[in-house]
């Protein structure tokens, strides 16, 4: 059976019948905590304890503390890739890094930036990485999960019009409050993880239901493929974040083809301008004001990461 770790700005706290249940722990770090296993069984074990809390009445912050390494695969569903004019049979597994600096609570707001435009959502679910992986080790079909300590929801939070001319992904995914992440590090059993493809993954913008898919006939490339490759050229660590990739819905829309091919003949000063001038008219692009909900379960509700609830807020301009 799952359990769910939550954290406050003095505790760490496991999810009981009874409400959240404070565990006994110096732990400062989100690796800390995962190398203190026995505090998290002796908190979740004393369920039925009167000194439970409410888990509403908790100011949660992110269950994966920063530093950290936070690692994103790329285009990973067929119906994102698809919807970006693409075949999904000819997309390589591959990575990009966000900073660490991004991370921010399930219920903190996104500050967009002063000077983008186009801020976008990609609902994913995270890895928290439970033991060294060092580069060499053997991931194999049978030892994957035992790299992974639980997963967790979070929000590749994109500033487009910043991401798309750059041809790189770090400055605009990386601003502070670009990865919402939790409510919950959910620590699965083997038996939980082996229903992973039953997940499904679902954001609302202002109630309006923009992203809803099972990860099952849409990840192109799993878990176990992703630490696989990660492991031949790529340290990792307990408390490391890796996520996933996301599914179609998000504002971001290719060009038909036609446009596509006009475009790529021109300057690419006039490319973006075109470009970023339609998508300016898009209205699904996230504003001050919006609230941005995410949430990833299965669909019987019996492995369920929490839910997401992220107001859109104003940041400062970059200098």
């Amino acid at each position: 059976m799952s359990t769910s770790v939550l954290r406050t700005h003095d505790a760490w706290w496991v999810v009981t019948p009874k409400g959240a249940a404070r565990i006994t722990t110096d732990a400062a770090t989100t690796a800390d905590l995962l190398a203190d296993a026995q505090a998290i069984e002796e908190a979740a074990a004393s369920g039925a304890s009167a000194e439970a809390v409410s888990v509403e009445s908790l100011d949660l912050l992110s269950p994966v503390t920063k530093p950290c390494r936070v690692v994103a695969q790329m285009t990973n569903y067929a119906s994102h890739v698809t919807d970006a004019n693409m075949d999904p049979s000819s997309i390589p597994l591959t990575f990009f890094r966000k900073s660490s600096a991004s991370i921010s609570g399930p219920h903190d707001p996104i500050a967009r930036p002063a000077h983008v435009r186009l801020l976008d959502y990609e609902v994913e679910i995270g890895l928290v990485v439970g033991r060294p992986i060092p580069v060499g080790t053997e991931v194999t079909d049978d030892n994957w999960t035992s790299f992974v300590a639980g997963l967790v929801v979070t929000n590749d939070v994109s500033a487009r019009d910043i991401q798309l001319p750059q041809t790189q992904y770090y400055e605009g995914k990386s601003y502070p409050s670009f990865t919402p992440t939790g409510p919950a590090l959910v620590l699965l059993t083997d038996e939980e993880f082996a229903r992973f493809d039953e997940l499904r993954l679902r954001l609302w913008v202002n109630g309006e239901l923009r992203q809803n898919a099972k990860v099952g006939g849409d990840m192109i490339y799993p878990p176990l493929e992703a630490l696989r490759s990660l492991s031949r050229f790529q340290d990792l660590a307990p408390g490391d974040l890796i996520l996933t990739g996301t599914p179609v819905g998000t504002a971001l829309s290719a060009p038909p083809k036609p446009v596509e091919i006009i475009g790529s003949m021109l300057p690419p000063t006039i490319k973006w301008r075109i470009f970023f001038g339609k998508q300016a008219k898009n209205p699904k692009y996230l504003h001050e004001g919006d609230v941005v909900e995410a949430t990833v379960a299965t669909d019987d509700g019996s492995i369920d990461l929490g839910a997401q609830r992220t107001p859109v807020g104003s940041g400062p301009r970059r200098l």
